[in-house]
């Protein structure tokens, strides 16, 4: 991904919103570019998706009565592109003063304009107020790793941090941690996570996975494209026998952003954690 097709994208800049619907507001962006700086060439033949939970939907009956909803998009990794999430916004917005004749007309429409900017079929699912305000929060599943204690000094990837456990022995394990952090390539403004790794294989060493995690901590990349990077770091050095990536990034913009990769194919729980 070059500067110059991040300099034509609505974020960092200032956009006004759409008084109208209006989907040629979608910004897609090719996967492909970031793919090929990874650390496995070509990408691997993984499983997964790109899940995006919207907050702030609205639009208006066919009286003229606001409705409000919430959202899942599911976008395949499998795609060509991602949305740009500025754009995404000012899309979602662009409803707002349209007349619809019920929930499932926006949602059919939402389905098809993403999947005409992703370039492959998106899940919509729109979720009115009385059935979504049910939802509990909890923690990802797993064994959280932050209370190792030890020491930082590496802030940018350094993949070269992970290690397998000396003579290890097989091991299937999940490992949870809050402290993933990256920034936007764009503004660098701060994006906040919390880190599942589901694996089977030679038993990680769990501190030099914590080091590695938190060495994200300044660097500048997509959520789409950290997942797939700490993915692909983490198969070259640790060689498991089946691995899980899964990230799930605090909200901005009423939207966040909850990629995962998998070397087989997986069902991901989209509860929302605490932070979300």
């Amino acid at each position: 991904m070059t500067d110059s097709i991040l300099a034509k994208a609505p974020l960092g800049h200032d956009a006004p919103y759409p008084t109208a619907y209006d989907p040629t507001v979608l910004f897609p962006i090719a996967r492909q570019g970031n793919r090929q700086t990874l650390a496995i060439q070509p990408a691997p033949a993984w499983h997964g998706a790109d899940i995006w939970n919207a907050y702030e939907l609205s639009w208006l009956n066919l009286k003229g009565k606001p409705v409000v909803a919430t959202g899942c998009f599911v976008f395949s990794q499998a795609s060509p592109c991602i949305i740009e999430s500025k754009s995404f916004k000012l899309y979602l917005n662009s409803f707002n003063e349209g007349r619809y004749e019920n929930l499932a007309s926006v949602q059919q429409r939402m389905q098809h304009d993403l999947s005409d900017a992703a370039g492959a079929p998106v899940e919509v699912r729109l979720n009115p107020m009385a059935t979504d305000s049910k939802e509990n929060y909890r923690p990802l599943a797993g064994i959280n790793i932050d209370g190792i204690d030890v020491d930082i000094d590496r802030y940018t990837p350094a993949p070269e941090l992970l290690r397998c456990m000396p003579q290890a022995a097989a091991a299937s394990e999940v490992l949870v941690s809050d402290l993933l952090k990256s920034n936007c390539p764009v503004t660098g403004q701060p994006d906040w996570g919390s880190l599942q790794v589901s694996y089977s294989g030679p038993q990680m060493d769990r501190a030099a996975l914590l080091k590695y995690i938190i060495s994200l901590r300044r660097h500048n990349e997509f959520h789409e494209h950290c997942v797939e990077r700490m993915y692909c770091d983490i198969w070259q050095a640790c060689r498991p026998s089946a691995l899980r990536v899964y990230a799930r990034y605090t909200r901005r913009g009423g939207l966040d952003i909850n990629p995962w990769r998998a070397s087989v194919a997986a069902h991901v729980d989209n509860r929302r954690t605490v932070r979300q």
